[in-house]
C-alpha cells in the first residue's frame, strides 16, 4: 500500500476502524486490539482469577473476534461485543473446573489435609496496573474473595447488565438460584468493602 494513502489507524474511531477490519484489514484490526487488550484482559482476570488463563482466553477471544468480525452489526460498542466473548469463553472453562474437581474430590479428600488444600490460591489482581482508581481495587479485591459462583453473578449482573433470566441461561441455574447467589453475593461484597477501608484507612 502507498505510505501516503495508508490510513491513520491510532486517529480513526473504532466505527472506522471495525469497517475497514471487515474488509480484510488486519492492521485495522490490530489497532482496535490494541486499545481494548487490557480492558479484555482485566475482565478474564476477575472472572479466572488467574493469570495464565485470562492471558489465554482473552487472547482467544481476540481471535473469534476476528474471526466473528462480519457478524458484529454495531449495536454495542466492540469493546461490550468483545467483553461478551471473552466472559463466554470464561463461562465455558469455569465449567470444564467444575467437571474435573468433580471427577477428582473423593480422591483429593483421601489425601491429607483434604480438599482445601486443593483450592486455587487467589493470586495478586494485576489489573491495577491497568486501573489505579482506589474504588476499583477494593472492588477487585472484594471479587477475589467471593466463590467462583457468588463472583460469576455479581459480574454478569453488575457489570454486564444481564437480567436475571439472561444469567440463568447463561450459568445454567434456575432465576431464583441467580436471585439468591446476587443476595448474597451483594451482602458479602458490602461487608468485604467496608473492611477493606478499614484497612487502608488504618
Amino acid at each position: 500500500m502507498n505510505q501516503a494513502l495508508k490510513p491513520d489507524y491510532p486517529s480513526a474511531p473504532d466505527e472506522r476502524l471495525v469497517a475497514w477490519a471487515k474488509a480484510g484489514d488486519a492492521e485495522a484490526f490490530e489497532e482496535l486490539v490494541h486499545r481494548h487488550r487490557d480492558k479484555i484482559y482485566a475482565r478474564a482476570m476477575i472472572m479466572m482469577r488467574n493469570e495464565e488463563e485470562a492471558m489465554d482466553l482473552s487472547q482467544e477471544a481476540w481471535v473469534k473476534g476476528w474471526q466473528r468480525l462480519v457478524q458484529f452489526q454495531g449495536e454495542s460498542s466492540l469493546a461490550t461485543w468483545m467483553t461478551r466473548i471473552v466472559i463466554n469463553l470464561c463461562l465455558d472453562q469455569l465449567r470444564r473446573h467444575k467437571r474435573m474437581r468433580a471427577e477428582s474430590i473423593e480422591e483429593m479428600q483421601e489425601e491429607s489435609g483434604g480438599v482445601e488444600r486443593h483450592l486455587p490460591v487467589v493470586m495478586v489482581n494485576p489489573t491495577e496496573r491497568l486501573e489505579k482508581e482506589e474504588l476499583r481495587r477494593r472492588i477487585d479485591d472484594a471479587l477475589g474473595k467471593l466463590t467462583e459462583a457468588h463472583r460469576t453473578v455479581v459480574i454478569l449482573h453488575e457489570f454486564e447488565g444481564l437480567e436475571y433470566k439472561e444469567i440463568a441461561k447463561r450459568v445454567g441455574i434456575s432465576i431464583g438460584t441467580v436471585m439468591s447467589r446476587l443476595f448474597y453475593a451483594r451482602r458479602r461484597l458490602a461487608g468485604l468493602l467496608q473492611s477493606l477501608k478499614r484497612e487502608r484507612s488504618q
